[in-house]
């Protein structure tokens, strides 16, 4: 679990479909040439073999648009497979066409292209490699075109072929690197935009959020206010029946104690905006919300486990990564009170707290979508706890992540900067 995920590459499905447009293009375009030059240029060529080939391609790409309607997604390495493909049909066209002579040799920097721009970096280089061993193959093996043929020395390798066989392997080489290279950092700049995107909208979510909070706690001041006047002055009339003053005097503790949450989550508020967080020890931090938490729910069962590594696990901490993480022990209690499970791990980097209980699950429908919006997995839910609980962890530098685990119940992992003490 601790493993950094790879960087997303391209969709290879939308990547084949372009693909395929531009086989169906290329292959019509050799098409027209090979009638033009046999019909006005009087080319000796194998026509049969030449145009059979032509077909091959023709029908592996109506294959490949029937493929495409398939549910099954496109891998990289069946991406790979076609152009490869695409790279025989080309040695076989360019070997009855007079070989290395053939002006459109150079048409194999096209799928070299294509290959840097949209495979991984094994993949490019095995396409690129490819490529440079089908051109050097046809400097020597080839159906000569004495329309094309230049001068050439008695091992029929001129010095005019020698210089654009290595220019191509120059020019494939500069493609590949350079191509992919380029394609990678926009991919990265892409992810690092959406992801500026995301937290951007969350940010003001939460601002939203709070403000509404802000808002309805200072509009709950006044009718509090008002509420303790008029049972200060009902408390003065009952004092004769017993009974009624009582229920009054109860009722005037409920209103002093909501107006003091209300100060109370002012000053929190007022606190936390110039509060840093504090460094500490993981371990101890965690017992701490656990323990705090199990009085709030004493009607849960639960085991803790801490992993056994050398060094401490600081991390960065503040009163409201207490209260996000309640909130997803909460979360656990409410799916199933029983056998809860948490888990301390970290390495080098990452400090890792896994929580699973043996509830129904999360609905893949929504998985993705938890923390991003108000989505709640109870009935009853409105979803701003877990948005909030995702908010706060991703301002510390973290993350939340909800499985489903294999033996059923819902697994959720917490991870948080590994921080050093001196």
């Amino acid at each position: 679990m601790l493993a950094a995920l790879p960087l997303p590459l391209s969709t290879p499905s939308r990547n084949l479909v372009r693909l395929t447009i531009v086989r169906g293009i290329t292959w019509t375009g050799f098409l027209v040439a090979i009638i033009v030059g046999v019909e006005l240029l009087a080319f000796d060529l194998h026509v049969t073999a030449v145009v059979s080939v032509v077909i091959a391609m023709g029908l592996l790409n109506m294959l490949t648009w029937w493929r495409l309607g398939r549910p099954k997604a496109v891998t990289h390495a069946e991406y790979l497979a076609h152009l490869l493909a695409d790279i025989i049909g080309l040695s076989l066209v360019f070997y009855f066409t007079g070989g290395s002579t053939n002006p459109f040799i150079t048409y194999y920097l096209v799928p070299i292209t294509i290959a840097a721009a949209t495979l991984p970096w094994r993949h490019a280089w095995i396409i690129a490699a490819t490529a440079m061993a089908a051109y050097t193959f046809l400097m020597f093996h080839y159906q000569p075109i004495p329309q094309l043929a230049h001068i050439h020395t008695e091992t029929r390798l001129s010095l005019h072929i020698l210089g654009m066989w290595i220019n191509f392997g120059l020019s494939a080489g500069l493609v590949t690197f350079f191509i992919y290279k380029m394609a990678h950092a926009l991919r990265n700049r892409d992810q690092a935009l959406s992801r500026t995107r995301e937290a951007a909208l969350r940010n003001e979510q939460v601002l939203a959020v709070a403000t509404q909070a802000a808002g309805t706690a200072h509009e709950l001041g006044t009718p509090l206010s008002t509420m303790a006047v008029l049972l200060n002055e009902m408390q003065h009339e009952a004092e004769k029946n017993s009974v009624l003053d009582q229920d009054i005097s109860l009722l005037r503790q409920q209103v002093d104690i909501c107006k003091s949450r209300l100060q109370h989550l002012v000053a929190q508020a007022d606190r936390r905006t110039m509060a840093e967080p504090e460094v500490l020890d993981a371990e101890y931090w965690l017992a701490a919300v656990v323990q705090r938490w199990l009085v709030l729910r004493p009607d849960v069962s639960h085991r803790f486990e801490i992993a056994e590594h050398r060094g401490r696990p600081w991390v960065a901490v503040d009163t409201t990564l207490d209260q996000a993480l309640t909130n997803l022990l909460n979360n656990a209690a409410d799916a199933n009170p029983d056998s809860i499970f948490i888990r301390l791990d970290w390495n080098e980097s990452k400090v890792v707290i896994d929580i699973r209980d043996h509830g129904p699950g999360v609905a893949m429908s929504i998985a993705d979508q938890l923390g991003e919006t108000f989505i709640s997995t109870k009935s009853k839910g409105m979803g701003i706890g877990l948005f909030l609980t995702h908010a706060t962890i991703n301002r510390l530098g973290g993350g939340v992540s909800l499985y489903n685990h294999p033996e059923g119940g819902t697994l959720t992992e917490v991870t948080l900067p590994r921080l050093t003490r001196n």
